[in-house]
């Protein structure tokens, strides 16, 4: 049976990125299961704006600190695999600049961080609405 979209979840998100040499690289990480790549992300927090969550978020999964901006960039919806069934996402993603790279965060060995061009990060993940959310980012910059 098809879901409708009051089923739908919100998560948010962070889009780490820094300008390098006068381009704009996005740091994407790795799913703990699948292994796949993808942005920081997460369910909202009781108490948190949702662009501070997603901040929190870049800091747990990929041990990035930097400003985040309080207006998202964009959405994209996702299917997030559980025990038994999927849910639809829909996550808000909110640009980050980073300024700090941690040496230790709190899921460090579990997930692989790396920056990546913006066309490549692009390519990397799966979802075509993240894709071009990646895509417009230097324009937001």
């Amino acid at each position: 049976m098809p879901r409708t979209l009051k089923e739908r979840h919100s998560q948010v998100a962070a889009l780490p990125f820094r300008i390098k040499d006068g381009k704009v690289e996005v740091l994407l990480v790795t799913s703990r299961e699948t292994k796949r790549w993808l942005i920081p992300k997460g369910w909202p927090m009781k108490g948190k704006k949702p662009h501070k969550a997603a901040a929190q978020e870049a800091v747990e999964e990929a041990g990035v600190k930097g400003e985040i901006k309080q207006k998202p960039l964009g959405h994209y919806d996702y299917w997030k695999r559980r025990a038994s069934h999927f849910d639809l996402c829909r996550v808000d993603v909110y640009p980050l600049e980073v300024s700090k790279q941690l040496s230790s965060w709190r899921e460090k060995g579990q997930r692989d961080a790396r920056w990546f061009e913006v066309e490549e990060a692009a390519h990397q993940v799966l979802e075509p609405a993240l894709a071009e959310l990646i895509r417009s980012l230097p324009e937001h910059v």
